[in-house]
């Protein structure tokens, strides 16, 4: 493989080290050429380590006619560019050659030029109108990845790369005293040193870090402040240290060529940028052993767990800023402690050699679908209806298909497409564009239809009907289709039972079932040619957001993390309206033997809140209500602190028992009664509820016999929800 590296050349920061170290990397495994707009010194270290530069240093003409000569005799499989003048050369050589062209957005461009209107009034703009007219896009972190989806970008054209630091590079032995003598520093020597690198513009918002160093500085004396960086805040930062009073306790370092011995001498890292993609001062930092105090932007979330490696504030707040810090200097071995746990991580996940790694897969993914006529998969369920339950199928869906390839092209059909691309990283179509779907659908190579009870016409006739033509359609489009993790039923028109059956026996090549029950319902149908396999729902597998995080989030929403909670998760139907009195009586009952704070969690917020709410009001006892919880690994460690769970909805259930909390079920459909047989859970029929039935559920529940029996049977449920994935893998490799 050949690939062909374009930059202006007067680059600095993480995109000159991304840049550098990645070509250094991939020239051990492929032939990566560079070529620099001007000879400066990216381009002569660059030919220190041995990467083949070339320099076009004769304007932009010259460097456009230079680079278009090397592609036509280079024999390059794929151009990568670097940058908005490389992205603009790209742009304009592109339609000469069948080949594809890339490139890594290193930063967000609407606010390269912040602060500079002209600059981004001509460079801003014509660098997007570039980036757009490549083929694909390489993000530097899923987080710039998301904001390019907003901004209308296919994610299919998208990839997600982290930056790599160098773990083989040994620490400098120099000492802080040394350090500080070097760079006229007076800090006292055992001072305890935050410390700050960026550029002095302001996207870094160095002013937070000010402003809140000055606050923890007011409860801990030995706070002090290095700000290693340069540029046009210079000056308003020192007038606003001074202003605060602390200006005796703030250092500026300036501009540094060698960052040793910044990352040797400081106790606490900062990142208080407004906007980031995965600055290389993270994961310098963490090399070190240093923790990281970080706004929550960018990739920071991805090595920053909260109390686990660093800590988190959101843009802007000094405040919580200058809680963080002052927690983290009063405490040495809370210090210690995260600064092996962030190293440790950042060793794992962000070396120089996972970058390099990444970077060949999105190559080789880039090189296959060229060479592939059929690729990918399109998913068609109830999705983008504002329900969490469908939207977590979703997530479980996707998170699996990405374990057969890390980059594969994912389409979801939809009601609300650009909320689903937002929300899942993936393409979308609207349910009512069937142009738009019949053209996906002669790109793919799989037809997902699931999962979910889709097959049935309790709710909705139509929506039968609308599932079983989109089978249709993938077949006819040349499709392979599968039914995943499916329920199926109840179907009570005969004439839907026929057509139903006849399509699912014509049209289908797998259907994989998520409960004992629908493999019933389709033997009752006669649908014998589809290979029939009992899994289980695809969200028992989705894993969970680390218990930090549940309470973080508990603590922004005003609700005591440590607290006792029974969580509620009620739905309308037909005849719930009597029962509220004796589900009321068993909140009650709960809250006052038990000492349990009802918790409302409604899974489709708009329609679910109103009824939960008049239970819990019932009850006269003190509740609270959960915001709605789009992600369902942080709705599902939000469940793990739940003593109790009593549900209406499928997917809270399934929350219940991926967060191992006890739940009693109150079946509406046999959907609910099924899953609760299947893993060994209570559940009583809506119409047989009584506070009596359920108090004796809810004591039997929370005095835990049968927790080794439910243990037992979810983990047997979740090696049979494999069976789903395995099933794809089959069909797309077939």
């Amino acid at each position: 493989m050949k690939v062909l590296h374009l930059i202006s050349g007067g680059d600095s920061g993480g995109a000159k080290t991304h840049v550098l170290s990645l070509l250094k990397d991939l020239n051990a495994n492929i032939q990566a050429d560079l070529v620099c707009y001007m000879e400066g010194e990216f381009s002569r270290e660059a030919k220190a380590m041995g990467i083949p530069v070339t320099v076009f240093d004769g304007g932009f003409l010259a460097g456009l006619t230079g680079t278009r000569k090397m592609i036509e005799t280079g024999g390059y499989d794929i151009i990568h560019c670097h940058g908005s003048r490389a992205n603009l050369t790209g742009a304009m050589l592109k339609r000469a050659f069948d080949i594809p062209f890339i490139s890594t957005v290193h930063s967000d461009y609407k606010l390269d030029y912040l602060g500079r209107p002209l600059a981004d009034l001509t460079y801003g703009k014509l660098n997007k109108i570039a980036l757009h007219a490549m083929d694909y896009r390489v993000c530097v972190s899923d987080k710039m990845r998301e904001t390019l989806i907003a901004r209308g970008f296919d994610p299919n054209d998208l990839f997600a790369i982290y930056n790599g630091v160098d773990f083989s590079r040994p620490m400098p032995e120099i000492s802080r005293a040394e350090w500080f003598e070097q760079i006229g520093c007076g800090f006292e020597s055992d001072a305890v040193v935050v410390g700050i690198a960026a550029r002095l513009d302001p996207v870094k918002d160095v002013a937070t870090t000010v402003r809140g160093f000055a606050e923890a500085a007011k409860s801990c004396d030995k706070l002090r402040l290095i700000i290693a960086g340069d540029g046009q805040e210079m000056g308003m930062l020192r007038t606003l240290a001074q202003k605060l009073g602390v200006s005796d306790k703030v250092f500026f370092a300036g501009w540094l060529s060698d960052m040793e011995g910044y990352y040797a001498s400081v106790d606490i890292n900062v990142i208080s940028s407004i906007s980031e993609t995965f600055p290389y001062a993270v994961t310098e930092a963490a090399r070190a052993g240093i923790p990281t105090v970080a706004s929550r932007v960018g990739g920071l979330p991805r090595l920053i767990i909260p109390d686990e490696t660093g800590m988190l504030f959101e843009p802007g707040d000094h405040k919580t800023l200058g809680k963080c810090l002052l927690k983290t200097a009063e405490n040495e071995q809370l210090r210690r402690k995260m600064g092996e746990a962030v190293r440790d991580k950042a060793r794992r996940e962000f070396s120089t050699e996972s970058t390099c790694r990444r970077q060949l897969e999105i190559y080789n993914a880039v090189l296959r679908r060229r060479a592939q006529k059929r690729s990918g998969v399109v998913v068609c369920g109830a999705y983008g209806h504002g329900n969490a339950g469908d939207e977590a199928i979703l997530k479980a869906i996707i998170d699996e298909l990405r374990t057969i390839d890390k980059d594969i092209r994912i389409t979801v059909v939809s009601k609300r497409e650009k909320r689903t691309k937002a929300l899942h990283g993936v393409n979308a179509v609207a349910r009512w564009n069937m142009i738009a779907l019949r053209r996906q659908l002669r790109q793919a190579k799989l037809f997902i239809s699931g999962g979910g009870s889709l097959i049935q016409d309790v709710t909705s006739r139509r929506s039968l009907f609308f599932y079983l033509y989109t089978i249709i359609q993938a077949k006819k489009c040349g499709c392979r289709v599968q039914m995943y993790g499916c329920g199926i039923g109840p179907i009570d028109n005969e004439r839907d039972r026929r057509w139903s059956a006849s399509v699912m026996e014509k049209h289908v090549d797998v259907i994989t079932l998520r409960d004992p029950d629908s493999i019933k319902m389709l033997k009752e149908l006669n649908v014998t040619k589809p290979e029939l396999i009992l899994a289980a729902d695809p969200v028992l597998n989705i894993s969970s957001k680390p218990r930090a995080e549940a309470e973080a989030f508990l603590e922004r929403c005003g609700i005591d993390p440590e607290g006792s909670y029974l969580c509620v998760s009620l739905r309308p139907w037909p005849g719930l309206a009597d029962k509220l009195g004796d589900i009321a009586q068993a909140l009650r009952y709960c809250h006052e033997k038990y000492g349990l704070t009802p918790l409302l969690m409604p899974m489709n917020y708009e329609k679910d809140l109103a009824v939960s709410q008049m239970a819990a009001e019932a009850a006269n006892v003190p509740f609270a209500v959960l915001p709605d919880i789009e992600d369902a690994e942080l709705a599902i460690a939000v469940m793990k602190k739940m003593k109790f769970v009593t549900a209406m909805r499928l997917h809270s259930l399934l929350y219940a028992a991926c967060g191992a909390a006890p739940f009693v079920g109150i079946s509406y459909d046999p959907k609910v009664s099924g899953f609760a047989d299947y893993i060994g859970g209570c559940s009583i029929d809506l119409y047989s509820v009584t506070a009596d039935s359920l108090k004796e559920c809810i004591d039997s529940a929370l005095g835990g016999s049968d927790t080794e029996a439910r243990h037992i049977k979810l983990e047997c449920a979740k090696a049979k929800e494999k069976l789903n994935i395995a099933a794809a893998k089959r069909l797309l490799e077939s």
